[in-house]
């Protein structure tokens, strides 16, 4: 059975390799397809190997985003929208529209990104908000203020005022998983943390989160190498 442990968050997966011959710790990224591997000797202690990998967390994200290429928005391209890749088409007026299969993006070729990212902005506020109320009226706790940002390093947040966070980037992702995030934010409003008692709350009311957790996890890396 192979090892796995996560580092950070978003979360970054990372295979134990116990390795008779090793002498020491080493961390290596596929130049195929991302994945990471720590190579530790055979009987390391594995809260030895956690803290190793922790202290190299910033060097794993900064390799990580050289290797994964950009992903540009044109005409006739496509963009994960909902889960689903999107063709990218010219549209009149003076707004973005999705039709159910295709965007259609009025406008010049080069204002393509911009009103994109402006749609997809909007539509995570829309999707992230009545999603966030839903699971607060279920945990029976208000709500403060909900904002949309580009963040890297979390795809949502929650303080102790009870005010929301979201990488609008979330768009993206299939709807479960916008679901699931906003669950995951709410729970914060109870528990402030990620104790046994917080994934039990989280579990109460999102049932299947793990799928949606793991997909973000696999998947996550994707939804940044667009560029709007």
């Amino acid at each position: 059975m192979v090892e796995q442990i996560e580092i950070g968050d978003p979360a970054i997966a990372v295979a134990i390799k116990r390795s008779a011959r090793a002498r020491r710790y080493s961390l290596r990224i596929s130049n195929k397809d991302g994945s990471i591997s720590l190579t530790v000797p055979k009987y390391a202690v594995m809260s030895e190997a956690l803290n190793f990998a922790r202290e190299h967390e910033g060097w794993m994200r900064k390799h990580l985003a050289k290797q994964l290429k950009p992903l540009s928005l044109q005409i006739g391209g496509s963009v994960l929208f909902d889960g689903e890749y999107r063709r990218i088409e010219p549209g009149t007026g003076r707004i973005v529209r999705f039709d159910g299969e295709v965007l259609q993006v009025p406008g010049s070729a080069e204002m393509v990104p911009t009103k994109l990212k402006a749609y997809f902005k909007a539509m995570a506020r829309e999707r992230m908000v009545s999603a966030s109320i839903h699971y607060a009226d279920l945990l029976g706790k208000p709500i403060g203020r909900i904002t949309m940002r580009d963040t890297r390093s979390r795809w949502g947040s929650c303080t102790s005022d009870g005010n929301l966070m979201y990488s609008w980037r979330l768009i993206m992702a299939p709807k479960a998983v916008q679901a699931y995030v906003a669950a995951h934010e709410a729970c914060h409003l109870i528990e402030m943390n990620h104790s046994d008692a917080y994934w039990a709350l989280v579990a109460n009311v999102f049932p299947d989160y793990k799928t949606h957790r793991s997909w973000l996890k696999k998947n996550g890396s994707l939804l940044h190498r667009y560029m709007f």
